[in-house]
């Protein structure tokens, strides 16, 4: 299955060459919140793909891009983004309802907004002063274990799933990490 996604936000918010420029003019850290416009324009597109190869294996693929020139709002603060992975069924092990899956991702920042991170400006989530970029890169792998079961009349489902991520230049930054993070969900439904 294909999926495409392409959008236009109009919204109140900055440009980060407009903050780099008022940040020269007036020998000040770029600020994107000083420089905010009514109507400003955000595009972009995204490409989703997931195909079975086989009974009980799944792959996808995503790829997105937005135009790095206005300040991100909302979900997180990537330019580009490009991903793939693949989902295992338990069925190959006797545990159908059971999956293992894994899935890279590589995220990037426009020409821009790296300018404006490494000049001292903050977004509403990157920003420390300094920036050394580098692409950020990650790799998750997850086994989700599910059990259905009754109670009296009551049908149940729990499902747990250990989850790992491993995350080289957090923040696009090549000066921190890598770092891991280990979790651990917990599913139920009657």
């Amino acid at each position: 299955m294909l999926r495409v996604l392409t959008y236009a936000n109009h919204y109140t918010g900055g440009s980060y060459g407009d903050a780099l420029q008022l940040a020269a003019a007036t020998n000040t850290t770029p600020d994107v919140n000083k420089v905010l416009k009514v109507g400003a324009l955000k595009y972009g597109f995204g490409i989703n793909a997931e195909q079975e190869i086989a009974k009980g294996v799944g792959l996808f693929m995503r790829l997105g891009w937005q135009d790095g020139k206005t300040e991100d709002f909302v979900f997180t603060e990537v330019d580009r983004h490009a991903s793939a992975g693949g989902q295992l069924s338990g069925a190959h092990w006797a545990r159908a309802e059971d999956r293992l899956g894994v899935g890279v991702a590589l995220e990037g920042l426009s020409n821009v907004h790296r300018d404006y991170l490494a000049s001292g400006g903050s977004g509403f989530l990157l920003g420390d002063g300094r920036l050394d970029y580098a692409r950020e890169e990650i790799l998750e792998t997850y086994y989700r274990a599910q059990w259905d079961f009754a109670c009296g009349r009551i049908a149940l489902r729990a499902q747990l799933t250990p989850d790992f991520q491993y995350v080289r230049n957090p923040g696009f930054n090549q000066d921190r990490g890598p770092v891991r993070f280990f979790a651990l969900r917990l599913h139920l439904e009657y």
